[in-house]
């Protein structure tokens, strides 16, 4: 009986295993993951990794003190000042203006509406040298805008208004396709549901809508930022490059190269860096908070 039993479970376990070896492998679900990733961590080192470590051995090869007084110079700070300020808050402006725009895109209908949306990709194409000549000779005293501001002392060019009006321009366009697409997939539904259980237009924007989109908000808001920072060719045009006034950290560095003082520039690159970093870093980690969040309340 007992050996009866044991080759009844020999068997079984035997027909088991054939029964697993003759099923088919399941295909990965990327496939060629290995080249890849192999390309992608190629391409990260070749564009973003060996000249960050290339800016690093330079600035190591010079004395803390040099270094210090190269990045504690008054004119370096101005030009680190304005340069992130002005970001920060074309930055900031870009995120009211891309959110506004990207809803009435999405949410209404118009004449030209095509034509709009097709102008919003614009600066993407438009090379930077070209975006400062156009903004200067628009928003010039004797301009097509300027020219209603002038009679009120109101001078929206070769100055830091103009720097901000440059990097709202440029970046514009990563708000508005970044947020568009969050938009156009939230259901209308929602907005009629709120409308019918009393909630206001803002109270459907601000506690809806928003805490939707803010994801892309915030992904927006870090694009328009990082391109704002290192922004050149259309300041050059817009602003007077005036040290201690209307200089950017990125004219500072093409100066000092002009000068064969490249140990300079790769100190004041490197402190650009460094912040850049860390403003990046301080955004991804608001995503992943807010992030964190909207799951627990799904859950």
């Amino acid at each position: 009986m007992t050996n009866s039993i044991q080759s009844d479970e020999g068997s079984l376990q035997d027909d088991v295993s054939i029964r697993k070896s003759s099923r088919p492998k399941t295909a990965r679900i990327l496939p060629g993951f290995g080249l890849t990733l192999g390309f992608t961590l190629f391409y990260l080192s070749v564009l973003v990794l060996i000249p960050a470590i290339a800016l690093a051995n330079e600035v190591f090869s010079m004395h803390w003190q040099d270094f210090w007084n190269v990045v504690s110079a008054s004119r370096v700070v101005a030009a680190l000042k304005l340069s992130f300020g002005a970001a920060l808050l074309a930055a900031c402006i870009n995120v009211v203006v891309g959110l506004l725009s990207a809803w009435v895109l999405t949410r209404y209908e118009f004449p030209g509406k095509k034509i709009v949306d097709a102008f919003i990709d614009l600066p993407f194409a438009l090379p930077t040298s070209v975006a400062g000549i156009s903004l200067t000779f628009i928003l010039a005293g004797n301009g097509w805008i300027g020219r209603f501001f002038a009679p009120f002392g109101i001078e929206l060019v070769f100055n830091r208004a103009g720097i901000v009006i440059a990097l709202v321009f440029i970046g514009l366009p990563f708000v508005v396709r970044t947020v568009q697409p969050v938009l156009e997939e939230l259901a209308p539904e929602l907005e009629e549901a709120a409308a019918c259980l009393g909630a206001t237009r803002w109270e459907i924007f601000s506690r809806i809508l928003l805490p939707l989109a803010s994801h892309s908000v915030l992904t927006g808001f870090a694009m328009a930022l990082a391109r704002g920072i290192g922004e050149y060719g259309s300041i050059v045009f817009i602003s007077s490059n005036i040290p201690l006034f209307s200089e950017i950290a990125p004219q500072v560095i093409v100066g000092k190269l002009n000068e064969f003082d490249t140990v300079g520039a790769t100190a004041v690159a490197v402190v650009m860096l460094i912040f850049s970093l860390v403003l990046l870093l301080f955004v991804n980690a608001l995503q992943v908070r807010r992030s964190r969040r909207s799951n627990r309340g799904k859950g």
